[in-house]
């Protein structure tokens, strides 16, 4: 029997992993895909600013120097929590004194008709692969005289909502300077509430408006999608958006193992969790990252859906099952605040730093995002590479407009250095 069976590749599931196999615990980490993803730069893959094989690491290789880590690959047909077991679709039987539940999130389309079956999400190096093969198409099109619509509607104004459209006007007015794209072809950004960002201050709120207002992104506040169709959007003030590219940023739920595991579900579907982070009722069971709504302290809200709080929590439960183990108490979670921080375009980006969020926008914020993230990235090639692309981009404006031309997803990259991973916070909110 496996000491701990940690399911999900993850930001969460890779810290608490880590933290496990460092301290020379026998760890079985579970994915139904072979790799390690950094989920705030899929945007970037999906309007082609960088090749998914800097955002996506191998598993293996993260974990190459570790030798009480163990990865298996296959998706998770049920779970029993009582019995801490897992059983793979392949029908394989995995055990463990402790179970880490680190599924992750996937996109929550409030039962919207046609959403899901037209919009597209971002949630994997898949996801923004197909959205960019889909994007790619469309221009290829317009050169041979297609003259469906161009225009792009992002759903929800969050920070991953106000990054990609960011990133899509950019691209969309290079490629009509190049004359590849219609000039009448715009990005509607949608959102139910009353500004962008919401978790930012006033401030950063107005600037985010105001920057994506400038590079030509349409701003709808107030008003919620109704149906997405195959060529169209209806929004519920009974306006109708012609496009053929939704790209949904509206909300998450948690994965649907959550639901399907056993113990009662609170907000987004997500499990919740005692302050130590284990689950009621299920000793030995513990639930991180975006699958568990954890409290921030006694009678306070839960803690948000951000990269830094799932890493954060991995290591916390890791920490709490080797004092476990050790016959010592369990801690309760404290969260370090880092801060939050989201990219507009060139130039513009807004950051508040810690947790009495210190506010800084315009190129200041830009630059400690790009640092910020480059550090982030798993390995010394993906880091080496992101830092080329974003200088080309940046002193070559062209560059951003260079939609890739093969059919073949650029995934990971396989040859990459085996270095450690470092245990460090994500400061970069998503939605």
């Amino acid at each position: 029997m496996t000491d701990v069976l940690v399911l999900g590749g993850g930001l969460a599931g890779v810290a608490a992993a880590q933290t496990l196999g460092e301290a020379g615990i026998r760890t079985t980490l579970v994915d139904r895909t072979d790799y390690h993803q950094f989920q705030p730069l899929l945007y970037q893959v999906a309007t082609s600013q960088l090749p998914a094989e800097d955002v996506a690491r191998p598993l293996r290789t993260i974990f190459a120097d570790v030798p009480s880590v163990d990865v298996v690959l296959g998706g998770v047909a049920s779970a029993s929590l009582a019995d801490r077991t897992l059983v793979l679709e392949d029908g394989r039987s995995l055990s463990a004194e402790h179970l880490v539940l680190a599924a992750g999130a996937r996109p929550n389309f409030f039962g919207i008709p046609g959403a899901q079956e037209h919009a597209f999400p971002l949630y994997s190096v898949a996801d923004a692969e197909r959205l960019r093969l889909h994007h790619r198409a469309l221009v290829e099109e317009a050169l041979v005289g297609d003259t469906g619509s161009r225009d792009v509607v992002v759903v929800g104004g969050g920070p991953t909502g106000v990054e990609v459209s960011g990133a899509l006007a950019e691209l969309v007015a290079a490629l009509q300077t190049q004359g590849r794209m219609p000039a009448d072809a715009r990005v509607h950004l949608v959102d139910r509430g009353h500004a962008v960002l919401g978790q930012f201050s006033s401030r950063a709120q107005e600037y985010a408006h105001k920057h994506l207002e400038k590079a030509g992104v349409d701003i709808r506040l107030g008003a919620g999608v109704k149906e997405v169709h195959r060529d169209a959007v209806d929004l519920d003030d009974g306006t109708r958006l012609p496009t053929r590219t939704v790209i949904w940023a509206g909300g998450e739920s948690a994965a649907a193992i959550a639901r399907s595991a056993g113990p009662a579900t609170g907000r987004g579907g997500r499990i919740d969790v005692r302050p130590d982070l284990g689950v009621e009722g299920y000793p030995g069971v513990w639930a991180v990252g975006d699958v568990a709504n954890i409290p921030s302290g006694p009678g306070a809200p839960t803690l948000p859906q951000l990269g830094s709080v799932a890493q954060q929590s991995g290591r916390w439960a890791a920490q709490n099952i080797l004092r476990s183990t050790q016959g010592d108490g369990l801690a309760p979670f404290h969260y370090k605040d880092k801060g939050i921080m989201a990219m507009i375009g060139r130039n513009a980006a807004v950051a508040e730093v810690g947790a009495h969020r210190h506010e800084v926008d315009g190129p200041i914020a830009f630059a400690a995002w790009l640092g910020v993230h480059a550090m982030l990235l798993s390995g010394v090639h993906s880091r080496t590479d992101a830092f080329l692309s974003w200088a080309w981009d940046y002193f070559e404006r062209d560059h951003a407009a260079t939609v890739e031309s093969h059919d073949a997803p650029r995934r990971i990259a396989w040859g990459d250095d085996s270095d450690d991973v470092p245990h460090i916070d994500l400061t970069a909110g998503r939605d």
